[in-house]
């Protein structure tokens, strides 16, 4: 019988959800007040009933006062009387799910899965190891333990409400998970964009680098060799030296027939001139 319910509250897709943990206070059935269920006993160790029991009520009353770190002890007092105690490994198991020990805690609900004989404790165990499970975020190991509780407890509408929160919060972790992988991927190929264009600038950098190393060195070429830098004289061709020489001839015509024309000039005047 259920006890004492463990409430997680989260909230997704805008509701208001829990996760309860079934079982999760010490297991109140009426074998705890006088004897437990039994595995078989390891043959050299004697056990000690009457201790067995007063261990396990006394850690039943510190989990009620949630001292579970007391009530741990009580119970591993309860085990070193009777190592076999199904009741005593489920609570203490219970106290240490409380503390958040949730590996040591699993150790324990994990004895009574794969030792006990009772349905029904055994359904409840594999309850609290899905809540392990699914506080540790590992959806897809919490969805396979409640799944193995509701086998066991097919009416447990607690542990089908935390099967459909566990798929419902698997799936969104894989949808972030593949966002996640799309954005490494595109910065990965952002970054090996980067390194692209770095390469690329720095080969043109080191090709103007070489075109202005040659042409300082041809600079310094003509700069030693100042010949080079004279201009050859164009060679005149024939046409263009006959014109030149028919140019400077009729210049000369030209100026012999000014000159004519002046000295005629000169002696009409004398002729005309009165004489005084």
């Amino acid at each position: 019988m259920k006890a004492i319910n463990y409430i997680i509250c989260f909230v997704l897709a805008g509701w208001a959800l829990n996760v309860s943990a079934q079982g999760n206070a010490p297991a109140m059935k009426p074998a705890a007040q006088t004897a437990s269920a039994k595995v078989e006993p390891p043959k050299e160790k004697k056990i000690d009933p009457k201790t067995e029991r007063n261990s396990i009520r006394k850690g039943n009353s510190l989990f009620k006062d949630k001292k579970y770190t007391e009530a741990e002890i009580e119970y591993r007092k309860a085990l070193e009387a009777n190592p076999s105690s199904e009741i005593a490994t489920y609570n203490l198991g219970a106290s240490l799910y409380k503390q958040q020990k949730w590996n040591d805690a699993r150790n324990e609900y994990m004895k009574v899965v794969q030792a006990s004989s009772d349905t029904l404790r055994t359904a409840h165990a594999w309850h609290n190891l899905g809540n392990i499970s699914f506080q540790e975020k590992n959806y897809a190991r919490s969805i396979e333990e409640y799944k193995n509780s509701l086998r066991r407890n097919p009416k447990d509408n607690e542990t089908r409400y935390n099967l459909r929160l566990a798929q419902l919060l698997l799936k969104k972790q894989q949808q972030e998970q593949q966002n996640q992988d799309k954005n490494q991927d595109q910065k990965d190929q952002n970054k090996d964009q980067q390194k692209d264009q770095k390469k690329q600038d720095q080969q043109d950098q080191n090709k103007n680098k070489n075109n202005q190393n040659n042409q300082d060195q041809k600079d310094n070429q003509q700069q030693n060799n100042p010949q080079q830098q004279q201009p050859q004289q164009p060679q005149m061709s024939k046409e263009n030296a006959q014109q030149i020489l028919d140019a400077i001839q009729q210049d000369e015509r030209d100026t012999q027939e000014k000159v004519q024309r002046a000295l005629m000039q000169q002696q009409k005047r004398k002729k005309t001139d009165k004489e005084w």
